[in-house]
C-alpha cells in the first residue's frame, strides 16, 4: 500500500514547480527558512492557517489547498459544490447573470476546459461540428483544434492553433492535470506557425460563416476572490468582434 504523501511534500512539489528556492518563498511569506525547511520535511506539523498562507504566496488553487490541509490532519477549508448539481447551486447564478450581461459569444469552461455553460451567441460555434465532439463532457481545446470540429471555419487556423496550444501549455504548467496532460499530448503534432499579423493588438478568430467571415478577439475572465472550490476553477471566454463588419454580421446572426 502506498503511503499517503505529506502536507509537506507537496508544499514542496508546488514551491519546486513555481520555481522558487526555500529563501525566496521564506522571504516572501515572512517565515524562518528553518521552519519552511522542517514543514517540508514533516518534522514540524503546520497549522492550518500557515498552510493556507503558504499557499497564497505559491497561488495553489483551492482544490489542491484542501488536499494539503486534509494531509496535515486539518479540515478543508473551501466548499466545493458539485459540478453535476451546478443547476440548482449559487455557482449556476453567478454564471447565469455573466453570460446574461454578454451580447456576443461567450462560453464558460472548468478547470480541464470542458464546457460549463455558453450564451445563445456561442451556437455561432457548433455548426457543423462533428457529434462525437458534442457528447459531455464537450472539451472547448478539443472542440477548437480537432478536424472535425472548428478547425476547418477558422481561416487563420495555424496561427490561431499556436495560440490555443500556448494556453493550454501554460495551463498545464501552472495546474498540473492528467486532462491536460493527454489534450498536448493529442495535438503535439499539429503543424502551427507564430502570429505574423502586425495590423492589431490581439490575434483574431478568423471564422467562416455562412454569412461571412467573422473576426473575434477574446478575453478570459476568473472570478474574483472565490471561497467556493468549482467557482474557482471556472473560466469564462467572451468574445467581442474585431470589426465594424464582423459587428454587423454578429448582429445579424
Amino acid at each position: 500500500m502506498t503511503p499517503p504523501t505529506s502536507a509537506g511534500t507537496v508544499l514542496r512539489e508546488w514551491r519546486t514547480r513555481r520555481r522558487f528556492s526555500q529563501m525566496d518563498l521564506a522571504l516572501q511569506a515572512h517565515v524562518s527558512t528553518k521552519h519552511l525547511s522542517n514543514v517540508e520535511t514533516g518534522r514540524a506539523r503546520p497549522s492550518p492557517e500557515m498552510i493556507l498562507h503558504l499557499c497564497e504566496h505559491l497561488d495553489v488553487p483551492l482544490r489542491d489547498r484542501n488536499s494539503i490541509l486534509l494531509a496535515a490532519g486539518h479540515a478543508p477549508r473551501y466548499r466545493h459544490s458539485p459540478l453535476e448539481s451546478i443547476d440548482s447551486s449559487e455557482v449556476r447564478h453567478v454564471v447565469d447573470m455573466v453570460l446574461a450581461a454578454h451580447h456576443y459569444p461567450a462560453v464558460v469552461v472548468d478547470g480541464q476546459w470542458n464546457l460549463v455553460a455558453a450564451n445563445d451567441a456561442a451556437g455561432l460555434f457548433l455548426h457543423g461540428i462533428a457529434p462525437e465532439l458534442l457528447t459531455p463532457p464537450i472539451n472547448v481545446i478539443r472542440l477548437s483544434l480537432h478536424p472535425g470540429g472548428l478547425a476547418p471555419r477558422v481561416v487563420n487556423f495555424a496561427e490561431y492553433a499556436g495560440h490555443v496550444l500556448a494556453r493550454l501549455r501554460r495551463l498545464a504548467s501552472n495546474s498540473p492535470d492528467p486532462v491536460l496532460d493527454e489534450l498536448l499530448t493529442e495535438f503535439a503534432n499539429l503543424h502551427t506557425t507564430t502570429p505574423a499579423r502586425s495590423d492589431g493588438v490581439v490575434l483574431p478568430l478568423e471564422l467562416s460563416t455562412p454569412t461571412g467571415v467573422i473576426r473575434m478577439f477574446s478575453t478570459i475572465t476568473t472570478f474574483g476572490s472565490p471561497r467556493d472550490v468549482t467557482l474557482s476553477e471556472l473560466a469564462i471566454e467572451t468574445f467581442y468582434p474585431a470589426d465594424d463588419a464582423s459587428a454587423a454580421l454578429l448582429t445579424l446572426g
